[in-house]
């Protein structure tokens, strides 16, 4: 249902010879004493997911925003192919990517993915030329949870086809700037370790001896919004289960690359006037209790080695319930308690200041 609310939600906003990877590290993903913050502090790139970037055609309020919550980055989605309107909401988000890291996640519908090699070159080249246009940006999210029959069909080869995908894209956004950071993206309630390990077997079948992307952008949604970030499972990988994400990738290419949680977020109830339509989550949670899940995550990833990335999905809340209200600000942009949360979990991960005893 997640994927459904995701999708109304952007509706409702618009009607061994190899090296595989540049950054590799190797470990179990258990928090562990080595992992206890020490001098100097691990550096926790800590963002939010916010389209809200490319709609608005003032963004000075946005980046006020984000200012005061100090964030890293923001996440923003790029339609493809591009529409009437790609070129001005590139401007908008490309011209406040001189004031905030911003990462791009080029996506579109989910029956007409990139399945041959002229749609795979249409695909990357477009990438190519947002980075060769505005070379502050590096960051590309290469599509949208390509394991979820809700962004990616047919499912049938789908994970060769993608892998497929990120080494053109890999070729051509190294091509446009070398400092590309190229993500490979995944969803956490289907199967991603079948998933990569299906991505590692395409990999070699390929004989492809360069890196296919650079950095795993894995979205970490909990069950619901009311179960604790470091709960277990046995087929979904949230942030509980990191160590089965870390031994599927290494299972699959030999190593570990950086590990972003690009996607995350607790649901809040939302009553009315402020809101409005039928809750999708099964157990919403109170907004206090949203502020705390949140502090709770970002703790749990900045204990967590290899993790290097955190963003909340996402900052305002959709004011229809069939959409998101894991945001740090309600419909009407007032503070809930998640922003003065956030804020706090972002000054002390900076500072080093986040207690990783178990």
């Amino acid at each position: 249902h997640r994927a459904r609310c995701r999708i109304t939600q952007r509706a409702h906003r618009r009607s061994v010879k190899r090296r595989p990877f540049l950054a590799a590290a190797r470990f179990d993903g258990r928090p562990s004493a080595a992992s206890q913050p020490t001098l100097p502090a691990k550096q926790l790139l800590l963002g939010v997911d916010d389209d809200s970037l490319k709609w608005y055609g003032h963004t000075s309020s946005l980046l006020s925003i984000y200012r005061t919550l100090d964030l890293g980055a923001v996440r923003v989605t790029v339609s493809w192919p591009a529409d009437a309107s790609a070129r001005t909401e590139l401007q908008r988000v490309a011209s406040a990517g001189r004031s905030i890291r911003v990462v791009l996640a080029v996506t579109g519908s989910a029956d007409d993915p990139p399945l041959d090699a002229a749609a795979r070159d249409g695909y990357c080249g477009y990438a190519a030329s947002i980075l060769r246009r505005y070379p502050w940006i590096h960051d590309v999210a290469i599509w949208t949870e390509p394991n979820s029959s809700a962004f990616w069909k047919p499912r049938a080869g789908a994970a060769a086809a993608y892998e497929a995908l990120l080494a053109t894209c890999w070729d051509a956004l190294h091509a446009a700037q070398p400092a590309a950071n190229v993500i490979a993206t995944s969803a956490p309630h289907a199967r991603p370790g079948d998933w990569y390990a299906a991505l590692g077997k395409a990999y070699r079948a390929s004989g492809r001896t360069q890196p296919s992307f650079d950095t795993v952008g894995h979205n970490a949604y909990p069950d619901t919004s009311a179960e604790p970030p470091d709960a277990r499972h046995r087929h979904a990988i949230d942030e509980g289960d990191l160590d089965r994400l870390v031994r599927a990738l290494r299972k699959a290419f030999g190593v570990v690359p950086p590990i972003w949680y690009l996607e995350d977020g607790f649901q809040s109830s939302g009553l009315p006037p402020l809101y409005s339509g039928v809750e999708t989550d099964r157990r919403p949670v109170s907004e206090d209790l949203q502020a705390a899940q949140l502090a709770a995550a970002v703790r749990l990833a900045y204990c967590q080695p290899g993790v290097t990335g955190f963003f909340n999905f996402e900052l305002r809340d959709d004011a229809s319930l069939a959409g998101w209200q894991s945001g740090l600000l309600r419909p009407d942009w007032s503070p809930k308690p998640a922003f003065a949360a956030y804020r706090q979990a972002i000054a002390a991960a900076r500072a080093g200041e986040l207690d990783c005893t178990p």
